[in-house]
């Protein structure tokens, strides 16, 4: 059974909480089913502001399945922990077709990239539909390439602000998604690890300088995957700031009841 996670038991220390890895905040919480135009149902949780205010929405794209991307993958699912009480961010994570994660498997197999095309309309046109504002695509790794490849074609580029990318490999997508990224205008933020495996700030400003609003930014010390509290905390200012539109930085602790997932 996918676990609810309304069923969360949020308590209330009394003192201000370090927020950690482990630590949620209120939301409100759901799980969500997306259905593709090729017929499938697509696993997901979308978590909202508590207090129904919501000043951005995060439409996640997570990294490879075939090596353990799922939407649990922890940037984004620290993201649905603490987004909606820390910015008022509401946060769409979903697996795209055929990876399976403890909140179920998507239907259908993987696409190496190309009916995910299907997925990515699925899950925007969802958040259009619940009348979610503010919309931007945010991809880690693989999740990078389907943004490049799909975010700025109709429908998805007229329904989304801009688009923040996590260690774009640059395998699938080339220069022509590049291209029409340039010629669409939007905004995209692109965070480069300095020791990312496979591209790094150098070679990722060249291949990016392709595209005049992109934004690059290089993090010292991090790698691919963002491993390390510290990273990862990086990584969600840098999201919260793009979409909100303002540079911050997300508190480190919290005054109320917090969560930890069930052992």
């Amino acid at each position: 059974m996918a676990f609810d996670p309304a069923s969360l038991d949020f308590v209330d220390p009394g003192t201000p909480s370090a927020i950690r890895a482990s630590t949620i905040l209120p939301a409100h919480r759901e799980n969500i089913e997306l259905r593709t135009a090729d017929g499938l149902t697509l696993v997901g949780e979308l978590a909202l502001p508590a207090d129904g205010v919501v000043r951005a929405t995060l439409i996640t794209l997570h990294p490879l399945p075939t090596h353990g991307g799922f939407m649990d993958s922890h940037v984004f699912k620290k993201a649905s922990y603490r987004l909606p009480a820390l910015a008022g961010i509401a946060v769409l994570r979903f697996n795209t077709r055929g990876t399976t994660s403890p909140r179920g498997t998507s239907d259908g197999v993987f696409g190496e990239g190309d009916a995910e095309r299907l997925d990515v309309a699925a899950a925007v046109q969802f958040a259009v539909d619940r009348g979610l504002p503010n919309r931007w695509l945010v991809g880690w790794s693989f999740g990078t390439e389907l943004v490049l490849k799909y975010g700025a074609l109709a429908p998805v580029a007229q329904a989304v602000e801009g688009a923040v990318l996590l260690s774009p490999p640059l395998h699938r997508a080339g220069d022509s998604d590049l291209a029409l990224w340039a010629e669409l205008g939007k905004p995209l933020t692109v965070l480069v690890p300095e020791f990312d495996d496979y591209l790094q700030p150098a070679a990722a400003a060249e291949r990016f300088a392709a595209i005049p609003q992109a934004h690059l930014v290089a993090v010292a010390g991090a790698k691919h995957l963002w491993v390390g509290e510290k990273y990862a905390a990086r990584a969600l200012n840098e999201i919260a700031s793009t979409v909100l539109g303002a540079a911050m930085d997300l508190p480190v602790q919290w005054q109320g009841p917090v969560a930890v997932l069930p052992a």
